[in-house]
């Protein structure tokens, strides 16, 4: 995706995925006629876990961001098992997943809540045409291979052979509880680091956008959690960077490769872990935009309007209209001083800003340029005030 969404509106092409996505979940209620038992609860704590393992270890931390390396036989098997929660292909989720970072909160981001709301960036994109596509030359690093091209095509494979081996193995019980609930967990799960885990939780390291580490969401995702630490440094294996974070997926990365499974797992730097990384110019406009974006410019202005309309009752609207025209003419400088005398201080601008974003020495200068772009939004609308009604 390469330009903002167009419209929110789901789209007629994926009602056929929104049937099946609303059929999993009624079908959650089949449990009152199949009953629940302690098997098939263990059966779906298995499947979460399995599952989700293939998810944060293949579909995010191998496909995605190349963390660690492995032979071709085994990132067949983590497409497979990360596929079996019907989550579509592993090479279009990590094509989605690499926009995202290029993206992240921005409006090219399909699945920002500070872009699109809440509801939209947990799951209302998937069923969104323009924020569905993917753009495969992303991952061409991994479509160079067959299998993978040939699994991402037939992406429901795995999670249809998985839910059909279960009816048969444990019957509908195992079938409802054990494959359909959890396949259902899954979904949310992985949607709210999406959705949650860029709107609650704590940030340590600016990067931008509106990541955070979020430890509930670490232990029930397996890691994934620390998303902040994630956005910061990508390309690390774990993303756990302190003992106390719980990063299950790096733990296990771990025992594979004791075992010669996967090898040259990357882990954060020295200097990633203090929070010495230079923070890019790009990343301070960034974040300098945002802090600025929740200052309305057209409310300072229709102060301005009321406080000189008090100053001078009796006059018309058209007078407040000619009298700032002509400030611009004349006394520009006068005028910007004005201006930035209605504007948030740079003390509320910085406690906006350390509640949203990390609190580091660089925030100081952050909050100074977004003063100066919520000046340049009210000059720009002062500007555009005619002078004659």
């Amino acid at each position: 995706m390469e330009k903002p969404l167009e419209s929110r509106r789901l789209d007629p092409a994926n009602w056929p995925m929104l049937v099946l996505f609303a059929a999993f979940h009624i079908a959650c209620f089949a449990a009152i006629w199949t009953g629940v038992s302690g098997q098939a609860i263990a059966l779906c704590v298995a499947l979460y876990v399995v599952r989700m393992f293939g998810i944060t270890a293949g579909y995010h931390r191998y496909f995605a961001h190349k963390a660690y390396k492995t032979g071709r036989v085994f990132q067949f098997v983590l497409a497979w098992i990360a596929q079996a929660s019907l989550q579509s292909g592993a090479l279009w989720w990590a094509a989605k997943h690499r926009d995202h970072h290029r993206h992240s909160d921005t409006p090219l981001d399909s699945h920002s809540p500070r872009q699109y709301g809440f509801w939209f960036s947990h799951l209302g994109w998937i069923f969104n045409k323009q924020a569905q596509a993917a753009d495969y030359a992303r991952i061409s690093d991994f479509s160079k291979y067959p299998e993978l091209r040939w699994l991402d095509r037939y992406h429901w494979l795995p999670g249809a052979t998985l839910g059909i081996a279960v009816w048969l193995v444990g019957g509908w019980q195992a079938l409802v509880v054990g494959f359909v609930w959890s396949t259902v967990l899954l979904w949310h799960a992985t949607f709210c680091i999406n959705s949650l885990v860029h709107v609650l939780g704590r940030q340590r390291y600016l990067t931008g956008d509106d990541s955070r580490n979020n430890w509930l969401f670490a232990l029930l995702s397996l890691g994934e959690g620390w998303h902040n630490n994630h956005h910061y440094y990508m390309a690390s294996a774990r993303q756990g960077f302190r003992w106390w974070e719980v990063d299950i997926t790096y733990y296990a990365l771990c025992g594979f490769e004791k075992l010669g499974v996967v090898s040259d797992l990357r882990e954060p730097p020295p200097h990633v872990l203090d929070g010495s990384r230079v923070i890019s110019a790009e990343i301070k406009e960034r974040i300098a935009q945002a802090v600025a974006h929740r200052f309305c410019p057209d409310r300072i202005v229709r102060r301005m309007q009321q406080r000189w309309t008090e100053l001078h009752q009796g006059h018309a609207i058209a007078d407040w209209r000619r009298h700032w025209a002509e400030q611009l003419a004349v006394r520009r400088e006068q005028l910007l001083q004005n201006v930035h005398a209605e504007l948030p201080s740079l003390d509320q601008l910085y406690r906006h800003a350390r509640r949203r974003f990390a609190r580091t020495p660089a925030l100081e200068e952050i909050v100074a340029r977004a003063r100066e772009l919520i000046a340049s939004n009210v000059i720009a609308r002062l500007e555009a005030v005619p002078a004659h009604a």
